[in-house]
């Protein structure tokens, strides 16, 4: 047996001394294996084993498991509460240097000699915890440095008959650099508008960028201005479609990648343009048209992109269903103002009746009476004006703008699963290629090896780029997204406020004319 092992059992005690020392060496060794009492403290405390090696990006926790650190993609990139609860007992210092493809920055986790000997106070770890996205970073670096202000105003009719146009002066007033002057003005048709968003559209949508659409076309608004005639109706069409191309032009160049293309700055300052054309499906319905059938042939798709992460899922259904519910409030709030209108209208034939009735009336105090009632009326219907205005205005439009830059954000995951598509397409060729090729090797024809390994490597070059084009669009879909709804949130409450401001501001003006009307009344014998 001993030959077999190579060495000789470890001989046994021949005599008391010996017997002594070996029980000396079992209860040292019994007592060190006890619970590994600290001597300096007293605390006893136990070594941490993790159940399995982590990968990059990994977290442990004090019980051995490790958390990942993309945990994010349930809050959208941003920690909660409850994940920070998680690391109260970590105690190893982090690094926040590596930047994802997705356009964040990760936490990276500790070596593997430090999380399992160390034991630090919360206090260390929390402050590290925090995750920022690349725009908040950004905007923290840069903040307000520059100043941009565009206002579109002094609508003019240009022409006469039906080759009538309506010419918009396009004001900036601008600190940044890349601009020739800081004030500067030009005049642009709803024509130039048109064409901006098309040439806008056919450069940065392909990269998943959200482009704002711009204003409706109407053929019965603008053909009642074409053909001179001047009614209220009119004045307010051309109104509502200056407010809508200054709203359009503020959220182009909102976009730091749309404010830095050379088309936007030429639209700018350029003082004429070439003439767009192609324009009829790039507004109003016919761009909404256009989305939604993009979306049902993506809905119709029988492939099934396999998400490792679901945020893209979760966020499109979000997507849809705010742009459904915007749709109903919208409706709701028209029917608002077409009700103000009404109220409008109302009250003004209530006014001149209650007018002619108070100079027909002897009782001079009941006339007198009545005269200040009309009077009251007539501020009414200029206050119930005034409002259908800012429900207009303020609170309708800013729905019906976030309807369709909805539809926008819908058309960037469009984007993502085409360039996806494009890929899996590339991958199956590229399959194929390998397969023939298998094959010219199986029946030996060597003088078609040269070029099924040349069709190879070129499938292997487009594979490589579609799979940087889909996580280029991946990385800026997941930008584009979280910097819309941070927009969405802060234009919300601006315009919410205003809004209850002016509802406010309405009320109390009601309430001061009926108290200068009640001694009046009172008066009456």
């Amino acid at each position: 047996m001993s030959g077999s092992c190579g060495r000789n059992p470890p001989p046994f005690p021949d005599n008391d001394d010996q017997e002594a020392e070996l029980d000396a060496r079992v209860l040292d060794s019994d007592e060190d294996d006890d619970e590994g009492e600290d001597i300096f403290t007293g605390a006893r405390s136990k070594p941490i084993t993790p159940t399995s090696a982590p990968d990059e990006g990994d977290i442990f926790s004090e019980e051995g498991s490790y958390i990942r650190s993309d945990v994010h993609h349930a809050t959208n990139g941003l920690h909660s509460d409850e994940e920070l609860d998680l690391f109260t007992e970590a105690t190893v210092e982090l690094t926040l240097t590596n930047t994802t493809s997705q356009g964040r920055r990760e936490i990276i986790g500790p070596t593997a000699s430090a999380c399992n000997t160390t034991h630090i106070p919360n206090s260390i770890l929390k402050p590290s915890i925090v995750t920022k996205t690349m725009e908040e970073l950004e905007e923290e670096e840069s903040g307000d440095q520059f100043e941009l202000n565009i206002a579109v105003t002094n609508p003019e009719k240009i022409g006469d008959g039906m080759n009538a146009y309506m010419s918009y002066k396009v004001s900036t007033q601008t600190t940044l650099p890349m601009f020739l002057n800081k004030t500067f003005s030009v005049r642009r048709r709803f024509s130039d508008f048109l064409g901006l968003y098309e040439k806008i559209s056919a450069k940065h949508s392909l990269l998943g960028c959200i482009i704002p659409p711009p204003p409706q076309k109407s053929v019965v608004g603008m053909t009642k201005v074409k053909v001179g005639k001047e009614d209220s109706s009119s004045a307010e069409f051309v109104e509502k479609r200056r407010a809508a191309l200054e709203r359009y032009l503020q959220r182009v160049v909102a976009h730091p990648s749309l404010l830095q293309d050379p088309d936007v700055r030429e639209f700018l300052e350029r003082d004429e343009l070439p003439r767009a054309v192609n324009t009829q499906t790039l507004s109003g319905p016919g761009l909404l048209k256009m989305i939604n059938r993009a979306s049902d042939a993506v809905n119709k798709m029988t492939i099934k992109m396999n998400e490792s992460d679901n945020w893209f899922e979760s966020k499109l259904q979000e997507v849809e269903n705010e742009e459904q519910l915007l749709r109903r409030l919208h409706a709701a709030v028209d029917s608002l103002v077409n009700h103000r209108k009404e109220l409008c209208s109302n009250t003004a034939v209530f006014s001149k009746s209650v007018a002619m009735l108070g100079s027909v009336e002897e009782n001079s105090a009941l006339s007198r009476a009545l005269s200040q009632l009309a009077e009251v009326e007539d501020k009414m219907e200029q206050l119930h004006q005034q409002q259908a205005f800012s429900d207009f205005f303020i609170l309708a439009e800013l729905l019906a703008d976030y309807v369709r830059l909805l539809g926008a954000v819908r058309c960037c995951f469009e984007q993502r699963m085409k360039v996806w598509q494009r890929l899996q397409e590339a991958q199956s060729t590229l399959q194929k290629k390998r397969e023939a090729e298998a094959k010219l090797l199986w029946a030996n024809k060597p003088e078609k090896l040269q070029q099924a390994k040349d069709d190879i490597n070129e499938w292997e070059s487009k594979v490589n780029q579609y799979e940087r084009d889909f996580e280029r669009v991946t990385c800026t879909v997941r930008k584009e997204v979280l910097r819309f709804e941070k927009e969405k949130a802060r234009d919300f409450k601006q315009h919410i406020v205003k809004y209850l401001e002016s509802l406010l501001h309405t009320q109390h003006r009601l309430v001061k004319c009926w108290e200068a009307f009640l001694p009046e009344a009172k008066a009456i014998a």
